[in-house]
């Protein structure tokens, strides 16, 4: 690992400083190819952005009945050239190099590095990489089809059968009612090593980019002792992918972005059409396809009034086909990082992680983003913003059902957030979603979408 870290960040320097030697006047910048006027930064995030090197670093907190109370840090090495730099109005950074770690009192453990490179050594390239690894024993499964995880949830009072099931129970009380041999009923752990490598190719003067990818993920999934929802599907054969696993993929995504900025965007769309492909000939234990396409939309409203209130969606689906484990009916992964659902902080906000799964997922999410104030502080700019937003989604298990039941499946909840915005490039996000299951509290680095 410290191999590949040494690595990562030798070619973050190397295209920083081959962005930034530069003596040109600002008036007299020429890029060394055209990229379309819209991905300039707007005025104002171009005045907040700083030049030259620095580091954000911020705590992880964070507490949920599921993984408990959790302690960690987050850190990021931005380096952003000079205003001199052709490039500098164009790009969030000239590199980034992120660094994650993270633990909670139940035992969940993270370590991650992630690299991206824009327009690396001044072409039309970019880099990213992943390398990362997990051990969580609080991961949840409620099964991979709509008759497992699209009903309400219920249980009997006190465990007892005779009395009256109760239905459409919130999940605090049915976990609660979860005892005994049933303690661990929806748990299991996960130990995960992951490496993750791909290029994009722009096109169309920076709006258009091919891309494509590696990854090697090696597994371990066990369920604990007693009953168990995961054990027993996959002694029926219900389900694949329990044990020691080791699965790689070819990727390759097609990718429209006429974004201002990437972290945290004013206007423009990013749209995304990308593909796993999964096969036994290439090393791996499965033979599996997954596709996933979102839209994401953001448009400046009512300039003239607010000085910034964005408008931003994303409409997304994805299907996951053949002999799939089950844990990759959870993952959908696109250019900016996977997104896990249906549930937790990424899609259903409301619900928890992985609450609801099957082969075909479709997720929505609207939020209202108003800036209400910003000031300078020891040299750092925050910009504060309050966000209202509304999530739906559901999950089928096929493309007919997913026609033949229209809105039969969706589940939906509403929220309210708090950004920060911390030199332009690092989000804080704080979210607090309500559904007629579950109220749930978070807080992540990075807008949701």
């Amino acid at each position: 690992m410290k191999k590949n870290s040494i690595l990562l960040t030798y070619i973050g320097f190397f295209s920083f400083f081959a962005g930034s030697q530069t003596n040109l006047k600002e008036d007299t910048l020429k890029l060394p190819f055209a990229i379309a006027k819209e991905k300039q930064l707007s005025e104002e995030d171009l005045a907040a952005k700083r030049e030259g090197f620095y580091v954000t670093g911020v705590p992880d907190i964070s507490s949920d009945p599921v993984n408990g109370l959790g302690i960690g840090a987050e850190g990021s090495f931005f380096f952003n050239g000079k205003k001199s730099d052709p490039f500098f109005k164009y790009t969030p950074y000239r590199a980034e190099i992120d660094v994650t770690m993270f633990l909670t009192s139940r035992q969940q453990k993270e370590i991650m590095v992630t690299v991206d490179v824009p327009y690396i050594l001044n072409t039309k390239w970019r880099l990213r990489g992943e390398l990362a690894y997990e051990i969580n024993p609080n991961l949840l499964y409620f099964g991979i089809n709509e008759a497992e995880t699209n009903p309400g949830l219920s249980y009997y009072p006190n465990g007892d059968s005779t009395q009256n099931v109760i239905h459409h129970a919130s999940f605090s009380d049915y976990d609660a009612s979860l005892t005994g041999q049933n303690a661990f009923f929806h748990q299991y752990t996960k130990k995960e090593a992951i490496l993750n490598l791909s290029m994009e190719r722009s096109f169309n003067e920076g709006r258009i980019r091919l891309l494509a990818g590696y990854e090697l993920a090696k597994l371990n999934l066990t369920a604990f002792s007693g009953n168990s929802l995961l054990t027993t599907d996959f002694q029926h054969g219900l389900i694949r992918g329990v044990g020691q696993n080791l699965v790689s993929f070819v990727q390759a995504g097609f990718i429209y972005d006429t974004r201002d900025l990437e972290g945290d965007p004013s206007s423009g769309i990013f749209a995304e059409l990308t593909n796993e492909l999964s096969l036994k000939a290439l090393g791996s234990q499965f033979n599996f396809n997954k596709t996933f396409a979102h839209v994401n939309f953001y448009q400046r409203l009512l300039p003239d009034t607010f000085k910034k209130l964005i408008f931003a969606a994303r409409f997304s689906l994805g299907y996951t086909a053949m002999d799939a484990p089950f844990y990759e009916y959870q993952d959908q992964w696109t250019s900016e990082g996977s997104i896990e659902g249906l549930g937790g902080g990424q899609t259903l906000r409301g619900f928890k992680q992985s609450r609801f799964l099957s082969r075909v997922m479709f997720f929505n999410n609207i939020e209202f983003r108003y800036r209400f104030g910003e000031l300078d502080a020891f040299k750092q700019h925050l910009a504060f913003s309050a966000v209202p937003f509304y999530d739906f989604g559901a999950v089928w298990d096929s493309g007919a059902s997913m026609w033949n039941q229209n809105v039969k499946n969706l589940r939906s909840n509403g929220g309210l957030g708090l950004r920060i915005a911390w030199n332009v490039n690092t989000i804080l996000r704080f979210d607090y979603a309500i559904s007629k299951e579950d109220k749930q509290f978070f807080f992540q680095i990075g807008h949701c979408f």
